[in-house]
């Protein structure tokens, strides 16, 4: 796998230096615009008009980009390739810039190669450069290189941006979407959405995409059922395998989310069926298996899933899948890969400081996560971020603190509406040790009502804890007398 890497890295050398050279460019003269008309001889007309030919890879993949879709990997490659020969031969070509730096983004993100990332900001900057007015292709593609990278502010300032010189153009939608929720910002996210329903309803815009981003928003307002109908309607009108494997996909993590754990096999391999590429639908896969208790083929599909793409989520699981076998040395091996690839991936921009605190409070430094951990929330303040902050808190002996965060994650006043196993189960665990009886057994058996298999690790630990507490009393407990925050349990 590391030579192909390093082959993928020679050979968009010479582009990234053209790419240099492009960003010195101005702009000195007009585009002319040219078409074919094809008829058809008078003496043919009443024939019956031939079938057109299925479209080229690099068409199909340049109409998937300029969608917001997953595009098949030979496409995708075929599209880069013919976008870097003609950059070649026309600088000067805006749009074409952001075509190539949007299909960057595409690659990079779907093969979990970083690198593809810094010249994917090239590409784009450089179509802004030669091409900078009212260039909602490249807003978009930065829009989406940012996302990739977890800079939500900037995707964004983005994502505003394309919306702002063309609003009718539904896909910086979806992508502002995904920022306003990075950032914490949910009323936005809402409006947002609001608005591209809109936008579809009185265009010609069908695509399964929006109602496939309709389906995370309805998820994080903790409407399940509607999130699974639209998920279920995207699938069945996308309109390539590979589309139709990446919703398959998030069905499958929503199934798991609810603990139907063969429900999210079955959609896992579906996808898997659509596109055997997609590691997604492995690590998809091994997560249900492990559940299911089928570890060893579990091991092989996280290990299948890591050869196709280089995920620190993936090395996680597949590390905590090692420690609750008892094979500690290969545990601590995959938490090596981990760090490796968080390390590349700085280096190419990524940040993965919400990741990396988590991982350090369960598996680490908690003092390193509170750090880390502090600075994402003051940079982007989302429920995610609350949620891993105050567990940092807790691992590293601040209950006190971590509970203010713990609870903000999880109180409807607050936008906690998502109904999240994992955000229980960390505030219940700082309930209990806080000895908050009451509120500690309401959140460690909702988490365990929501997912009874939301951890290898600490859905375990979550029943033992509920063992300790026992049966609720029939004294109406002290800390029922101070007003708590709204938890997601309290609105099923």
């Amino acid at each position: 796998m590391k030579s192909g890497v390093e082959s993928e890295q020679r050979r968009f050398g010479a582009a990234d230096r053209m790419m240099r050279r492009a960003l010195g460019w101005t702009m000195a003269g007009g585009a002319v615009l040219a078409g074919v008309l094809v008829l058809l001889p008078d003496g043919e007309q009443h024939q019956q008009q031939p079938v057109a030919p299925a479209p080229a890879p690099k068409a199909r993949a340049r109409a998937a980009v300029a969608a917001g879709v997953p595009a098949a990997m030979p496409d995708l490659a075929a599209l880069i390739g013919d976008r870097e020969r003609r950059l070649r031969k026309h600088p000067e070509d805006g749009r074409s810039w952001a075509v190539l730096g949007t299909a960057y983004v595409e690659r990079g993100r779907r093969t979990g190669v970083a690198a593809d990332f810094p010249r994917a900001e090239r590409a784009l900057r450089t179509s802004l450069k030669v091409r900078p007015s009212r260039n909602a292709e490249a807003y978009d593609g930065l829009a989406a290189l940012a996302a990739a990278r977890h800079d939500f502010p900037a995707a964004r300032q983005w994502g505003e941006q394309a919306v702002r010189v063309a609003p009718e153009r539904w896909t910086a939608y979806p992508l502002l979407i995904d920022a306003y929720d990075g950032v914490g910002d949910y009323r936005a996210a809402r409006r947002t959405l609001d608005q591209l329903l809109v936008l579809r309803s009185r265009s010609a815009v069908t695509a399964p995409a929006v109602t496939a981003r309709a389906a995370q928003v309805y998820w994080d307002q903790g409407r399940r059922e509607d999130a699974a109908a639209a998920l279920s309607d995207a699938a069945a009108r996308a309109e390539g395998p590979t589309e139709r494997a990446a919703y398959l996909v998030r069905a499958a993590e929503l199934a798991w989310q609810r603990g139907d754990l063969k429900e999210s096999l079955r959609y896992a391999t579906a996808a898997l069926r659509a596109d055997p590429d997609e590691h997604a639908a492995m690590a998809g896969r091994a997560r249900a298996l492990a559940a299911l208790g089928r570890t060893e083929e579990a091991v092989r599909a996280y290990r299948s899933a890591l050869s196709r793409a280089r995920s620190p989520q993936y090395a996680l699981e597949l590390g905590e899948l090692y420690e609750s076998l008892g094979r500690q040395g290969e545990a601590r091996a995959q938490y090596r890969v981990l760090r490796e690839t968080v390390r590349a991936d700085a280096k190419a921009g990524v940040n993965h400081s919400l990741f990396l605190g988590l991982f350090e409070a369960d598996h680490g430094d908690p003092d390193r996560a509170v750090r880390l951990l502090r600075d994402e929330w003051e940079r982007q303040p989302s429920l995610r971020a609350a949620d891993a902050l105050g567990w940092a808190l807790h691992r590293a002996g601040q209950d006190e603190e971590a509970l203010s965060f713990a609870t903000r994650a999880t109180d409807r006043a607050h936008g906690g509406e998502v109904r999240s196993a994992l955000y229980a189960y960390h505030r219940g665990e700082i309930e209990y040790a806080l000895e908050r009886p009451g509120p500690a057994r309401r959140h460690l058996a909702e988490a365990l009502r929501l997912n009874p298999y939301f951890s290898l690790l600490y859905a375990p630990v979550a029943r033992e804890a509920l063992g300790e507490l026992g049966e609720p009393s029939d004294e109406v407990p002290a800390e029922l007398g101070q007003p708590e925050g709204r938890s997601e349990g309290a609105s099923a």
